[in-house]
């Protein structure tokens, strides 16, 4: 067993040491796992964030070999709030009444704190707006996300304020039982221009951050698609509904079928073919998009305490509509 070195703290919430002869070839991660009661996970998610650095180096492999006589750092932030805290920000109500809120959720608005967003996100703002009338979900003072937009899609969102609304909202999602709907700007125009992918989702076999179409493991996913405007064989608009809801559906699903989103930084591989066929000025703008172009266009539910049927819808956000009126442009 390979001798420990114990750490230094030359700073505050900073570990240190300098790698021994019997700790060569050792992984970053295990070397540092132990010090000031850090779990290896911990370690790795810390490492692969940039907060190691080998001989002043920032390092971000957890799996690295060490070095005999280099001196490893680690730096180690300060724990983070264990509730979410409440951050006042703008947002677009559509609707709000004691029991949910239905908002027009930006483009670039993280949904939840996580790991790399702790703050800054929806619930820090529906904390901030509707924190008092709040009554308690799961026994906290908190808002009930019973559906998530990915940090970069817009558009219509609904989350509940109290507990029965969160069981309601809950179980319409889960079996279904509404209605919405998204649009979408897709590199080619999809033949037919309408129609369903039905294939499974599951994580990606060589990339665990991305989801895809597989063989075995996958959970069943079916998207209903058309097509409502298409400039040539270049891109289309193409209106998209969910029979299933996993993670990055949409995205995935009319990558599979060979029509990425326009602006996708996962999905979107290479500069596709179809670019070809656009005048520079709308090449240009559709491959310096900064997001994947979808948007959640509508949302239609039974109100989940008094029964009411409800629907919301939002116009497209100004940066689809801009890249539309430069495909009409250039058409």
């Amino acid at each position: 067993m390979s001798a420990r070195t114990e750490p230094s703290e030359s700073l505050p919430g900073t570990l240190e040491f300098t790698a021994t002869a019997e700790q060569a070839g050792d992984r970053l991660d295990r070397a540092f796992a132990g010090m000031g009661g850090l779990s290896r996970s911990r370690v790795k998610a810390l490492v692969e964030a940039g907060h190691a650095a080998r001989g002043g180096v920032t390092t971000t492999d957890p799996s690295e070999s060490l070095r005999p006589g280099l001196r490893y750092t680690l730096a180690v932030p300060p724990p983070e709030a264990a509730t979410p805290q409440p951050q006042a920000m703008d947002l677009t109500i559509l609707f709000e009444d004691r029991h949910l809120i239905v908002l027009d959720k930006p483009a670039g608005l993280v949904v939840h704190p996580a790991p790399g967003n702790p703050d800054g996100t929806l619930v820090n703002a529906i904390l901030a707006h509707a924190g008092e009338e709040l009554s308690g979900i799961g026994g906290e003072k908190r808002p009930g996300i019973v559906h998530r937009l990915d940090k970069d899609t817009s558009g219509v969102m609904v989350v509940a304020k109290s507990e029965p609304a969160h069981h309601a909202l809950s179980t319409a999602f889960a079996e279904r039982d509404l209605e919405r709907s998204y649009l979408a700007l897709t590199w080619g125009t999809p033949s037919p221009i309408s129609g369903s992918v039905e294939a499974p989702i599951g994580r990606h076999p060589a990339d665990r951050k991305r989801m895809a179409v597989v063989d075995r493991g996958g959970k069943n996913a079916l998207t209903h698609y058309a097509t409502e405007r298409a400039w040539g064989a270049a891109c289309a608009l193409v209106r998209c509904r969910l029979s299933t809801g996993r993670t990055h559906q949409i995205r995935v699903h009319m990558a599979h079928i060979g029509h990425p989103l326009v602006g996708d930084p996962v999905y979107l591989r290479r500069t596709p073919a179809a670019a070809r066929g656009l005048p520079e000025a709308a090449r240009e703008a559709l491959l310096a998009f900064p997001r994947q172009a979808l948007h959640a266009q509508s949302l239609g539910f039974r109100h989940p305490v008094t029964g009411e049927p409800l629907s919301f819808s939002s116009p497209l956000p100004p940066d689809m509509a801009a890249l539309i009126a430069t495909l009409d442009a250039a058409a």
